[in-house]
Parts: structure tokens; sequence; C-alpha cells
């Protein structure tokens, strides 16, 4: 099981290898200034011409996914590498071949993808879209002029931040957060740090939490700024922190003066810092994403559920040190978001992590404040649990049951 928790530890945060050592970026939090401090350059993933497609592994945990993004596809033939295909990654700057399998539309797919799912849309037809709530992201470095969040973006700021240009993983939590097309809060307010967790050292990465937990005392800073009908509800962190690293008590009693201001800080400790559990579901490529029984164990962690269903949980709070009770399910896999590449610019990701569902959290807190105004983490986690749906998922003959995957609508109706 402890293998289990390594790659966990590696999909929630995707955090050090999306950065690369470069110069450090001085520090931008100077004074009760809110405003966009810098641009960003938007990232290069033109790779050139692939002459063979790779394949995809499923030895490895869920299966290991072919990225083709940047890739150009036009000189292979791909009419008979279905399978392959619908486990990869790809994005606006791929230049597909030709000869593609009858039923794999790249546009299709990465339109479906775009769908914030479980009947996200629905609310935001009936006005619910988390408008004149604040949602928090300290992340990596972020195209500040996509259109998907360019007008939700009241801040950018970089704090002890090496990324020398936009990142895939800044990108990707925004437009989940509060994306225009395919964010769970589309009226949201943004208020953005940039921030790595350590420090690059010869070769290697040394985590220092100390300036995640500065990063989240800045955005307290900001929030004191902010009238009372635009304060700062959520953040979100799409990392997790380890008693044995460094910074760790700093930045959990961070964590609790956020929560005094009535901050909810969504993380992947949140089993740690709030007794909550949440696990990133699965989808099919080509399955609707508004509905329920579209889903399944997310990639990284279904062949060891389906291997031990009723232990994985349990097994798990032993590792961490915690009592995981009932755990809330949300999208992760199979979402399209926007790409650090440009600014008309997608890309699709038939894996995701935690990392996505973090955002979706810290999203759909959002849209629970602006149907409650005096929503709590405990309140919201409570009727999450409650409304939530059961799934039954069929796998080698055996049916599983997958709860409680949340269910945004009855959970609004629940709390309003």
């Amino acid at each position: 099981m402890k293998r289990i928790l390594l790659v966990v530890l590696l999909m929630i945060t995707l955090t050090v290898t999306a950065c690369s050592p470069a110069p450090k970026q001085k520090d931008a939090s100077p004074t009760t200034d809110i405003k966009i401090t810098k641009h960003p350059s938007p990232a290069n993933y033109n790779r050139g011409s692939l002459k063979v497609l790779p394949q995809f592994d499923p030895n490895y945990g869920g299966g290991k996914v072919i990225d083709l993004r940047g890739f150009d596809l036009s000189s292979i033939d791909l009419k008979d590498k279905l399978n392959d295909l619908m486990y990869s990654d790809y994005d606006s700057k791929t230049i597909w071949s030709k000869s593609l399998p009858k039923n794999f539309n790249p546009e299709e797919i990465m339109k479906l993808g775009k769908t914030p799912g479980l009947g996200v849309d629905r609310l935001h037809k009936r006005g619910i879209t988390g408008k004149g709530i604040g949602i928090a992201i300290i992340d990596q470095g972020l195209l500040v002029d996509h259109p998907e969040y360019k007008d939700n973006l009241k801040m950018y700021e970089e704090i002890h931040c090496f990324d020398s240009q936009a990142t895939m993983h800044g990108s990707a939590v925004s437009s989940i957060a509060v994306g225009k097309n395919i964010g769970v809060a589309p009226d949201a307010n943004l208020y953005y740090i940039a921030e790595t967790h350590g420090d690059f050292i010869g070769s290697g990465f040394t985590w220092d939490f100390t300036w995640l937990a500065k990063s989240i005392d800045r955005i307290l800073e900001v929030n004191k700024t902010l009238s009372n009908d635009e304060k700062i509800r959520v953040i979100s962190i799409s990392v997790g922190w380890d008693k044995d690293q460094k910074g760790y008590d700093e930045v959990n009693a961070a964590v609790n003066r956020a929560k005094d201001e009535g901050i909810f800080v969504v993380s992947s400790s949140l089993i740690n810092t709030d007794g909550y559990m949440f696990n990133g579901l699965g989808r099919s490529p080509l399955n609707n994403p508004k509905l329920p029984s579209s889903y399944e164990p997310g990639l990284f962690w279904a062949d060891r559920y389906y291997e031990n269903d009723k232990e994985f949980y349990a097994t798990i709070g032993k590792s961490v040190g915690a009592n995981i009770g009932e755990v809330l399910l949300v999208p992760m896999d199979s979402m399209t978001v926007a790409s650090p590449t440009g600014i008309n610019d997608y890309v699709f990701y038939r894996e995701g992590g935690w990392s996505w569902s973090i955002p979706f959290i810290a999203g759909l807190y959002a849209l629970a404040c602006q149907v409650k105004p005096d929503m709590n983490p405990n309140i919201f986690w409570s009727a999450a649990l409650k409304t939530g749906d059961t799934i039954k998922v069929q796998k080698n003959g055996k049916e599983y049951e997958l709860k409680k995957v949340v269910n945004p609508i009855k959970l609004m109706e629940a709390i309003k």
C-alpha cells in the first residue's frame, strides 16, 4: 500500500515536475495593492514530429497515458490505434493524422471534456455561478490573459516562484475553478499567487512549505481589504504536505489562521487539516460527464481499488494517520482545461489527479457560498455527503459501489 500512497502523492501534486529550475522571480507581494503584477509568457510545447505512436501501458498504475501535446502526428497511420488514442493527452497544438480511427474524434472529445460535469451547468442556468464570491488559488505560473479566466482575475502575484513562463498546472486549476466556459464557478473572482513549494538544489528539489504559509498569509492580508460582499471564501491549493517536510508546522498554522477568518482551505492535505476525505473519479472520454453513471474509479487508483475495495480507504487512513469515514467523490479524469501555450489554446487530460479535483471542490464551495452566505465547511461537507449519489460499476464480473458521488444540484437544494 505504500506504493499507492506514492502514486497518490505523484498524481495529486504534479507540482515539482511541472516546474523547471530557472532564476527565481522577484517576490511580488508588496503593499495592499491588488493587481496583476506580471504577465508570464506562454509555454512552448511544440515538440516536432512523431514517427511512431507510443503505446498505452496498462501495467503502470491505472495506465501510463500517452502525452501527445504539441506533437505533429500527420505522418503516422493511426486508424488501428483507437485504444492507445483513448488514453492520450493532447492539446490545440497537436497536429493530427488524416487517418484516424472511426470512433476517435479529438475535437468532439475535447468539447465533451469542457463540460463541468454532474449537472453543474444546470446550476449556472439557474444563476448559481459564484457571482461575488472570492476564490484564491496558490499554484504555479499563470497565463493570465487566457479568456477562460481573464475577466475573473483580480490579482496575480509571485512569491518565491521559479517559473519563467506560464505552466500547465496554473492554467488548468484556474479554468476548472472559474473558467468562463468550463469552470464550476464562472462568475467568481479569482485571486492568484504563483509560488514554488521549495528550492531547486543541484539536480534535486527540496520541499519548503514556509513559502506556502507566507502565500496563505498574503491572501488573508488581501482579504482584509475587500468589502464584505466580495470576500475570499475558499483557497485552492493542489498540493499536500507531510510532517517530515520543512514548513509543515508553518503551513498548518497558516491554514488555521485562514479558518479563523472564515476561509475554507482545500488541499491534498484536507484529511489532516479538516478531517474530510475526497477522491477523484475517472471517465471514459466518450461518456457524458453530466451523468453519474459515466464515472468510475480514477485512473491512478482504479487498479488498487479493484484489488481490495473493502480495505482500500482503511489502509490509506492507517498510512496517513487519519480515520477515513465517508469519501466525497468528484470529477478528475478526462477534463479539457485552458492550456498555457496560448490564449486560444485548450488541452485535454485523459488522466488527471487530485490537482484537478481540488479546484472543482473549491468552485463548488463558492457556489454554496452564493446560495447560503453564512456557509461553512462543516455544513457544506455534511450536505455534500448526505446528498451524494451511489453508482455501481462492473469490472471483471464483479459489481462495485462508488459513494458518495457529489450531486451539485441536490447539494445546493439541501443548503438553500
